[in-house]
């Protein structure tokens, strides 16, 4: 049963998010993989930089992007865990109707009630999310 349930939450949900990180990815990781590369690119060409220089000239580049993908990393599984704890809920509720002798066809509806709940509900985090994200991104720039 839950199973079922979860990959319907994934299908629901998983458009929205994909959409969100899409947008992320372009208007704000890629300007910022730009940033490094070229940051990188004239490390290299500092010719009196020794081997040590150049390495560290090259890893202080990266830290930005670094930062970049773990916030994006990190605020996506904490929305991930959120919507599973959500639906979790949702089987809990249904396994303890099944134990207290409701019918099969009642629980199943009220799951599905509950699912959708949690879908919707996440899905109205996700605009609060992306400008947070969007905001933390445009901070680490800087």
């Amino acid at each position: 049963m839950a199973k079922l349930h979860l990959l319907k939450i994934q299908r629901l949900a998983g458009h929205v998010v994909e959409s969100m990180v899409k947008s992320l990815e372009r208007e704000n990781i890629r300007k910022m993989q730009g940033l490094m590369f070229r940051c990188s690119t004239s490390c290299c060409e500092d010719s009196q930089a020794s081997l040590q220089q150049v390495h560290q000239c090259i890893k202080h580049c990266h830290v930005p992007l670094a930062q970049a993908q773990a916030l994006a990393t990190s605020e996506l599984e904490k929305f991930q865990d959120h919507l599973a704890r959500c639906t979790t809920q949702c089987n809990n509720k249904a396994k303890d109707s099944i134990a207290a002798g409701s019918k099969e066809l009642q629980v199943k509806q009220q799951l599905d009630g509950c699912v959708t709940k949690c879908v919707d509900d996440h899905m109205h985090l996700i605009p609060t999310m992306t400008k947070k994200m969007k905001e933390a991104l445009l901070a680490i720039e800087k």
